[in-house]
């Protein structure tokens, strides 16, 4: 996303929130280097929503105009972490009335049907806005978002189509379907 955003003439900032998880600092770093993106990080910080509020506050000071936040991933069933996203969201809104813009659910292909309860139970706590949809790359074929969508109203925002910085697409429903129907047919014959 940093790097479409980039293209557009955009200045993003990525902020290392995912503190459960150490070596996905190092990977955000590595990313942000290979793209040419600053990242903020708080290294051995225990508090993400901490983290969070000062990277918003460093972008500020250093003329980024868009903040991606990289939280640490959760399933919809693990309470203490959904209230922490609910908290960074509530301490964020402090700093901007009109924050967050965007609050992307980030859904494996993979996931099934349980991507409905998944993501209704993000977009109670939260406030989800659009989905990201990865890990189109195998066997996944993603049939699970019609129902996410449908029943949420949430558009798809983007595909994961596989590992690169190149391999993350603005979504194209038609293309979507027709690659899906492909796949289908193929798997008939």
């Amino acid at each position: 996303m940093a790097k479409m955003l980039m293209g557009r003439a955009k200045r993003p900032l990525l902020v290392a929130a995912d503190l459960k998880r150490p070596a996905a600092i190092d990977q955000l770093e590595v990313l942000g280097e290979q793209i040419g993106c600053p990242v903020y990080t708080e290294r051995g910080h225990q508090n993400a929503v901490k983290v969070c509020r000062n990277g918003v506050k460093h972008a500020r000071k250093t003329d980024r105009d868009v903040v991606i936040l990289d939280t640490a991933g959760r399933l919809h069933t693990q309470n203490n972490l959904m209230d922490e996203l609910a908290k960074i969201k509530r301490v964020l809104g402090k700093i901007d009335p009109s924050a967050p813009h965007e609050t992307m659910l980030v859904l494996d292909a993979g996931t099934g049907q349980n991507a409905l309860s998944q993501a209704s139970n993000f977009k109670q706590a939260i406030g989800v806005t659009g989905i990201t949809l990865t890990k189109l790359d195998g066997t996944a074929r993603g049939g699970m978002i019609f129902s996410v969508s449908e029943n949420l109203q949430l558009p798809i925002r983007y595909i994961g189509v596989g590992e690169s910085v190149e391999d993350l697409r603005e979504f194209d429903s038609e293309e979507f379907v027709d690659a899906l129907m492909s796949d289908i047919d193929s798997r008939d014959k």
